[in-house]
C-alpha cells in the first residue's frame, strides 16, 4: 500500500471539519473564534535526509518543512512539539539540539514539548515535529477552491533541492546554493500571510511541482495546465543541469523545494505582493480534470512519475 492508498483508507476516520477531508497539508480548527492551524511532518534517515548530513541542517529542515505547511495556510507560527529518537550518538544529538534552537529562534517559534525515545541499535533516525500556527483573519486557504480560468503561480525557483540531493548522492558538495536548497529550505511565511487573502487555493511544493499541482486539481475538482517552459529555474540549477526539456522535467518532479503554489483569479493578479520573492505564472486552471503539461505551446505526455510518493520497499 502506498501513501495515497493509505490516506484514502484514513478518510473515513477524519470526519472532523478541521481535517478538511485529508485533502489539505494542514488541519484548521476554530478555537474561540480564531483558526488554529496544525501540521505534522516526519524526517527519516535515508528517506528525507542523508546519513552524513550535518545534524544542525537536519534540525533546520525538520522545522522548515513543517513551517512551510503553515506558510501555505497563511498562518503565523506559535510553537512546535518535537518527537526525537536517540540513536546513541551524543555528538549528533548535541548538534541537532543546537540546530533546532537556531531554527526555532530564526522563525520565532517556541518549543512547547514533545516526546523522546531510544531507537534500536543500527536503526535509522526518525524525527517528527508538530507545528501550530494562527490562521489569518480572512481564513486559511486550502488546496480546494481553484476554479477554471484562475491563473497558477509558483514562488521562487523550482528544482534546486532536487539538484542538490543529486550532487550529494554523487559525492559532490558544490555548488553550495543547490546543497543549501536541499539541506536548509526556507519557508515563505511572510509571503504566505500576504497571499492568503488573495488566492483561491494554495499549497507548498514539497513532493514535486507536478504532483502538488495534481493535488490542488483533485481537491478543487478542476484541471491545471502547466507550461513546462515557464517553470522558473535558478542560475545555479541551469549551470549544473542546463536548461532543457529533460532538466525542466527533472525540476518539476523533484521534491523538497518548499515553494508556494497557488491559484488566483485574474482580476487579483495586480494585487500580488512584492516581497522580494519572484512569483511566476506557470499555468491555468481548466474545466478538465487532473494535470496536463506543455512545452513552448506543444502538449507533452505526463511523465510516469509526477513527484515523490512514499511506497514501502519490497520485503
Amino acid at each position: 500500500m502506498n501513501e495515497s492508498a493509505f490516506i484514502e483508507r484514513l478518510r473515513a476516520l477524519a470526519t472532523h471539519p478541521g481535517a478538511r477531508g485529508l485533502n489539505d497539508d494542514a488541519a484548521v480548527i476554530e478555537v474561540g473564534g480564531q483558526g488554529l492551524v496544525l501540521t505534522h511532518d516526519m524526517l527519516v534517515e535515508g528517506v528525507h535526509f542523508l546519513p552524513d548530513d550535518p545534524p544542525e541542517t537536519v534540525a533546520w529542515k525538520l522545522v522548515a518543512v513543517n513551517l512551510s505547511d503553515l506558510a501555505a495556510k497563511g498562518a503565523r507560527p506559535l510553537g512546535a512539539l518535537l518527537g526525537f529518537a536517540l540513536a546513541g550518538d551524543d555528538a549528533w544529538d548535541r548538534g541537532f539540539a543546537g540546530g533546532l534552537g537556531n531554527a526555532l529562534s530564526h522563525f520565532d517559534t517556541a518549543l512547547l514539548g514533545g516526546d523522546t525515545i531510544a531507537m534500536p541499535h543500527g536503526a535509522p533516525r526518525a524525527l517528527g515535529l508538530t507545528a501550530l500556527g494562527l490562521a489569518p483573519e480572512a481564513g486559511a486557504p486550502s488546496r480546494a477552491g481553484a476554479k477554471p480560468g484562475d491563473a497558477v503561480y509558483v514562488s521562487g525557483t523550482i528544482g534546486d533541492a532536487g539538484a542538490g540531493l543529486a550532487l550529494l548522492q554523487a559525492g559532490q558538495a558544490e555548488p553550495a546554493a543547490l546543497i543549501d536548497a536541499y539541506r536548509r529550505p526556507m519557508p515563505s511565511l511572510a509571503l504566505g500571510q500576504a497571499l492568503a487573502p488573495l488566492v483561491s487555493a494554495m499549497a507548498d511544493v514539497s513532493d514535486g511541482l507536478l504532483i502538488d499541482a495534481q493535488r490542488i486539481a483533485r481537491a478543487s475538482g478542476c484541471g491545471i495546465e502547466v507550461a513546462l517552459d515557464a517553470v522558473p529555474l535558478s542560475p545555479a540549477f541551469v549551470a549544473a543541469r542546463e536548461d532543457t526539456q529533460e532538466s525542466r522535467l527533472f525540476a518539476a518532479t523533484s521534491g523538497d523545494d518548499y515553494r508556494l503554489l497557488f491559484s488566483i483569479h485574474p482580476e487579483r493578479i495586480a494585487q500580488l505582493p512584492d516581497l522580494g520573492i519572484p512569483l511566476t505564472r506557470i499555468g491555468t486552471c481548466t474545466a478538465n480534470q487532473g494535470v496536463s503539461l506543455s512545452h513552448d505551446g506543444v502538449p507533452l505526455p505526463l511523465p510516469p512519475r509526477l513527484g515523490y510518493e512514499h511506497t514501502p520497499s519490497p520485503a
